[in-house]
């Protein structure tokens, strides 16, 4: 295993990849009772279209089916994997993302057989009609929560506003139609195409020693066999926006306004990735974080509430900016956000803002680490990304406040802006 180690952090990991098997993270905490484990798979809700290894023709296959898998491969032919987990003294779940599926449990039990347990079930895929129509009901209910969920549904009209064709645009989950349309041949040809070895990182973290973990996981999960890769078929997505802005009616109390600004640059891994990624986060912080003075006076005017927040979507092939929240007056609040975004194009970034906002985000990461599940979870998704576990502090060590100032011109620009706003139902006339 080669051996990465952290002076600043006084701590060190271990990486493991064997040729055609999955991707090894180690990061031992010694004294650490508490254990975790995460198996993550490059395969998200954006990977609709594809080749799958061996063929030379595409597929389309229904929006959902990822978050789909999800859920199916914690039942098989024993029964529910949960109560499995449960009977060993640990605790499991799994989420889906655009871009991957992470499949993780914690324990402070017997932690090599629910390692097992995690490993050997994500190899076990187990579909029948009658199970798959059950889980279409499941998720369908799941689905018609989440629509009568008003930071849910401004959060994805803001997606299908700021992106024109890139599938990131599409739930998550899918919809009603298209969970219907899944069948056990989709699931099994989705599962063959992207739950290779290859294609995984394992995360483990805790007291627990590296080479016995590598031993344990090259046994659990073997290499595969050497076969063509799955080749993802993604849409070209054109400048600009798909809507400047959505609106929607919904029973709600107060409005929601959200605010994206689309990224106009994309296809960076690794370093500039997580270069551009940090740059926009502390740009965002210096702007409108709580410690901000247009955060201040938008507070004291009762615009917006301590639930008012910004963040970046920064993936491969898309990224964006999202901030609001709930407030009284959208439109006023729109007009003062836009307001204050383009008085500090002219102003330029606050040097003490920005330093400011940088020893918060170090102070946050290194905290982090204080966490095994944290740790092992950053590790996981931003592997994927081609970020390495430390390259964190030493990216943000090197920001100056001049990319940030690059950000704002270029990535906070008006035609690069969407609105979504969800407003209260009017309430029916009597007749």
């Amino acid at each position: 295993m080669r051996r990465l180690a952290n002076r600043r952090l006084a701590e060190e990991c271990y990486l493991d990849q064997p040729v055609g098997g999955p991707v090894l993270c180690v990061i031992p905490r010694l004294g650490h009772h508490r254990r975790f484990a995460s198996v993550t798979v490059r395969y998200g809700s954006v990977d609709n279209r594809f080749v799958p290894p061996g063929s030379a023709a595409p597929v389309e296959v229904p929006a959902g089916i990822a978050h789909f898998l999800e859920h199916k491969l914690f039942e098989d032919e024993a029964g529910n994997v949960f109560d499995r987990f449960a009977a060993l003294g640990a605790s499991a779940n799994a989420y889906t993302s655009h871009t991957h599926t992470s499949y993780h449990f914690t324990t402070t039990g017997d932690f090599p057989a629910a390692y097992a347990l995690l490993l050997e079930f994500v190899q076990r895929p187990y579909f029948t009609p009658e199970t798959v129509k059950k889980e279409q009901g499941i998720i369908e209910q799941e689905i018609k929560m989440y629509l009568d969920d008003p930071q849910w549904r401004v959060y994805q009209n803001l997606l299908e506003a700021l992106f024109q064709e890139y599938p990131v645009r599409l739930d998550i989950a899918g919809t009603v139609e298209s969970v219907r349309r899944i069948r056990v041949e989709d699931l099994y040809l989705c599962y063959r195409a992207f739950y290779r070895p290859a294609q995984t990182v394992v995360c483990v973290s805790g007291d627990v020693d590296p080479e016995e973990m590598a031993r344990l996981t090259s046994r659990l999960m073997p290499p595969g066999a050497g076969e063509a890769e799955v080749r993802r078929l993604y849409p070209e997505e054109p400048p600009g926006v798909a809507f400047p802005r959505r609106e929607e009616a919904m029973p709600v109390a107060e409005p929601v306004l959200y605010l994206g600004f689309k990224e106009g640059s994309t296809g960076e891994r690794g370093e500039p990735l997580l270069r551009r990624e940090l740059a926009t986060q502390l740009l965002l912080d210096t702007l409108v974080g709580r410690a901000s003075p247009l955060f201040s006076r938008l507070y004291e005017e009762g615009l917006i509430d301590d639930r008012f927040g910004a963040s970046y979507l920064g993936e491969v092939f898309y990224g964006a900016s999202i901030l609001g929240g709930e407030t009284p007056q959208p439109d006023r609040l729109e007009e003062e956000l836009r307001r204050g975004i383009a008085a500090a194009r002219s102003a330029g970034v606050d040097r003490a803002a920005f330093e400011r906002g940088r020893r918060k985000l170090t102070g946050d990461a290194l905290r982090s680490f204080n966490s095994p599940q944290a740790a092992a979870r950053a590790f996981g998704s931003g592997y994927l990304r081609g970020i390495g576990p430390y390259d964190y502090l030493e990216a943000l060590d090197a920001l100056g406040v001049e990319d940030l100032e690059k950000r704002l011109t270029e990535h906070l620009r008006e035609d690069n802006l969407a609105v979504s706003v969800v407003r209260p139902r009017e309430p029916a006339k009597d007749r």
